[in-house]
């Protein structure tokens, strides 16, 4: 079987946990630049190459986990790596004779919103904005997996969708969230956390290799965390703004070059996208982490790290503005020749140029 993206995170984590199954006779560790992981077999590729299929020869099962989600690179370059690189393994897969493909995207394919039922089923309908965000790229990457048994005759493909990824060197929208100074609340929001720790989804993705579990699987810690547990286990205050004022003033922040991620993105830390891992569950897969200590996790590895709407800043600037400042500040962006940032002095909020 077959890792891509297995230098680095989860798939270096799986590449791991498979080679040291006995009844896995060959692991094939996939990237860009060769890995520590031992016991493999490292074949360095771009998997958007056409020739992919050249170095599938040997292998039955591939786990596609080569994702690009930062929010720092260019929209445009992310999705190219990521949608193109999905379908490159597919077709490649296809095309060596590949049995099954694994895709791993996001529970983010849901959509974030006020309405959602928490948790959301696994079969719920894909509500997420097909736009430049990180969530358009998953769902382009799904509708592949979802054409593959026509286009392909014979290929399975299974997706899995993780909630809001934490570990080491993780970098999303979500964990962005969480460098800033004071966590954004929607007024009237009532959010629900959900993590999903890389070990975690690498040991779930174990047993979609191991038991063969097709179809679609959502992957993440029990249950979920509210406003309050969050507050108390990152020790950082919320502040709340009104929907309308968050999401215009975030996309305002966006076309302007001030933040990397459209206002939609924004939906993810504001709404609740909860997901149900009925049939992980089911399959006997139970998380080590829990939201509590996921959490805790991403605190860490944020911590010394500042964000304004997922646009890392140095140590001085703060996130927005709080509820007392958000209409003086939103009659600043009123003026467009001018890029502002806001700079937190203890409770106090002011306004500077950058």
């Amino acid at each position: 079987m077959a890792v891509t993206g297995a230098a680095t995170g989860a798939g270096r984590l799986l590449a791991a946990r498979l080679a040291g199954r006995e009844e896995i006779r060959k692991v094939v560790a996939i990237d860009d630049h060769r890995g520590d992981v031992p016991n493999v077999t490292w074949r360095v590729t771009d998997i958007r190459d056409p020739l992919l299929s050249n170095r599938l020869s040997d292998v039955d099962v591939i786990v596609n986990l080569d994702v690009l989600r930062s929010p720092e690179l260019d929209p445009r370059e992310r999705r190219t790596h990521n949608v193109r690189g999905a379908q490159t393994v597919v077709t490649a897969a296809a095309a060596a004779r590949v049995r099954r493909v694994v895709l791993v995207t996001s529970a983010m394919v849901y959509g974030a919103g006020a309405g959602n039922p928490v948790p959301l089923p696994e079969d719920a309908p894909l509500g997420a904005e097909a736009d430049a965000g990180i969530a358009g790229d998953f769902l382009e990457m799904e509708e592949l997996a979802a054409g593959a048994s026509l286009t392909h005759p014979g290929l399975d493909v299974t997706v899995v969708r993780p909630a809001a990824l934490v570990g080491p060197d993780v970098d999303t929208v979500i964990t962005r969230h969480f460098e800033a100074p004071r966590l954004l609340s929607v007024k009237g929001s009532t959010p629900g956390w959900q993590f999903c720790h890389i070990e975690d989804l690498a040991s779930a993705l174990e047993l979609v290799v191991v038991e063969g579990l097709t179809g679609v699987l959502g992957v993440g810690c029990d249950g979920w965390l509210g406003a309050e547990e969050v507050a108390e286990i990152t020790g950082k205050r919320p502040f709340e703004l009104p929907a309308a004022l968050t999401f215009g003033m975030a996309q305002r922040l966006h076309r302007l070059g001030m933040t990397p991620a459209p206002a939609t993105d924004l939906h993810y830390v504001a709404y609740p996208w909860v997901v149900d891992c009925a049939r992980l569950r089911a399959a006997g897969w139970k998380p080590a982490y829990d939201n509590a200590t996921a959490l805790q996790v991403l605190a860490e590895e944020s911590a010394g790290r500042h964000a304004v709407v997922g646009r890392r800043v140095g140590g001085r600037e703060a996130t927005m503005a709080t509820a007392a400042g958000a209409e003086a500040f939103s009659r600043l962006l009123g003026t467009p020749v001018q890029r502002l940032a806001t700079i937190a002095h203890g409770d106090g909020i002011c306004t500077t140029h950058v």
